[in-house]
């Protein structure tokens, strides 16, 4: 099952429920509107930095953003068929 990518959570939990525009959240967070604007349309990752920035701006644990972050990277490589044919690398006898 596809994780939720964390702009969804900002977006929709966050953002929505504040009401608070991308424009003033960005502002906030001192960072550029089409970076906030990236993340909340689900087409840029959140990184370490903006994961702080995030849990000083809401109070929501980096940890949180990056977890979720992590997940929905891992699934995506997963489900993609670019990581294939590799096998278990066994120790070598002695």
């Amino acid at each position: 099952m596809k994780p939720v990518h964390p702009g969804a959570i900002l977006r929709e939990d966050v953002l929505k429920e504040m009401k608070i525009s991308i424009t003033k959240a960005a502002r906030e967070l001192n960072v550029s509107r089409k970076q906030l604007s990236e993340i909340v349309n689900e087409t840029s990752s959140i990184s370490a930095e903006m994961a702080v920035r995030l849990e000083s701006g809401f109070g929501i644990n980096a940890e949180f953003w990056l977890d979720m972050q992590k997940n929905f990277d891992i699934w995506k490589v997963k489900s993609s068929g670019r990581v294939q044919g590799i096998h278990r690398i066994l120790p070598q006898a002695v």
